[in-house]
């Protein structure tokens, strides 16, 4: 066993930006080439950085084959480290820029399905209109996916529909979730649809239709399945499991398919003909819909802009409805 330890002056001195913005990059792509060529670099300066690295550290930190690199699990923690060092740079970088100009900054959303379609374009459109340096970056996934990133730093801001206070994945991390409004949940299906023009519908009538549902690891799945097993109903036997909104219209589009969505995703294709609505309560509401971001660290000025206007158009919506 080794002696030798490291210091944060050692680390302070050693470690060089440019070094962890490379190791960064390798360790998501995998591939000391692909790295390079991302980043403008030479493959020889690359993997001269990870060598510079792995000498410093006294361990490998990926090894190498034919298909790549494959991160060790020194690399591995070093880079959730790193991951969160370059977010509160951006952060820095983010506050400096609107101190010196007031309208630049950087904004990186997460997206769920519950905002995708009106909540946050209708932002973001705001955004692009009174602040038109900010850059936003978009990031569409499960929650699964989402609340991790936003809590390492690698997102600003998730929007969508929030947690159930029972579903662990929402508050095993640091994060504050908050609430804009309810929303509810409508069984849709394509124009073509045989039922689309039915009046009275129960869900025993439609177990027999293909059905595309929340994702295993999306939390809505387990009330959407709740709601089956509660009327004495199982899964339908013929579902996808999908939370891309286009890919399911699509699907909606060509095939007898019914799909759960929340209204606001599902009401522009409603508007213009593309979809009906069913004529059944049964799921009842979505959920409460809103956006989420970490705890105990002050939002760039780029992401309370974007806030601001989520709760504006939130607001908005609200008086529609009431």
């Amino acid at each position: 066993m080794s002696n030798f330890r490291i210091t944060p002056n050692a680390l302070g001195h050693k470690f060089k930006l440019h070094q962890l913005q490379i190791f960064e990059r390798v360790l998501e792509r995998r591939s000391l080439s692909r790295a390079a060529n991302e980043l403008n670099l030479t493959q020889p300066s690359v993997t001269k950085a990870i060598f510079e690295l792995e000498k410093f550290v006294g361990a490998t930190l990926f090894e190498r084959s034919n298909r790549g690199v494959v991160p060790t699990e020194l690399a591995h923690m070093l880079g959730r480290r790193v991951k969160t060092l370059m977010a509160e740079l951006r952060y820095m970088t983010d506050e400096l820029n609107a101190v010196l100009s007031g309208e630049s900054g950087h904004v990186i959303v997460g997206t769920l399905i519950a905002a995708s379609a009106k909540l946050l374009p209708e932002a973001i459109a705001l955004l692009m209109q009174e602040h038109p340096g900010i850059l936003v970056t978009i990031t569409e996934g499960p929650s699964s996916h989402l609340f991790p990133a936003l809590a390492t730093g690698d997102l600003d801001v998730v929007v969508g529909r929030l947690p159930e206070r029972d579903i662990a994945l929402g508050y095993s991390f640091p994060l504050v979730h908050h609430a804009l409004y309810e929303e509810k949940l409508c069984a849709v299906v394509g124009a073509q649809h045989p039922l689309a023009n039915e009046t009275a519908l129960d869900l025993a009538s439609l177990i027999d239709h293909p059905w595309i549902l929340p994702s295993s690891d999306s939390p809505l799945r387990t009330a959407v399945e709740q709601t089956f097993y509660r009327t004495g109903l199982g899964l339908p036997a013929r579902h996808i499991e999908s939370l891309s909104l286009l890919t399911n219209v699509g699907i909606l589009l060509r095939t007898d398919a019914i799909a759960l969505m929340p209204h606001d995703a599902a009401d522009q294709f409603l508007q213009q003909g593309m979809l009906k609505r069913l004529p059944i309560d049964t799921f009842g509401q979505f959920g409460k819909v809103g956006y989420s971001v970490r705890a105990h660290r002050q939002l760039t000025p780029a992401s309370q802009h974007l806030i601001e206007y989520l709760h504006r158009i939130a607001d908005a919506r609200t008086g529609r409805s009431a």
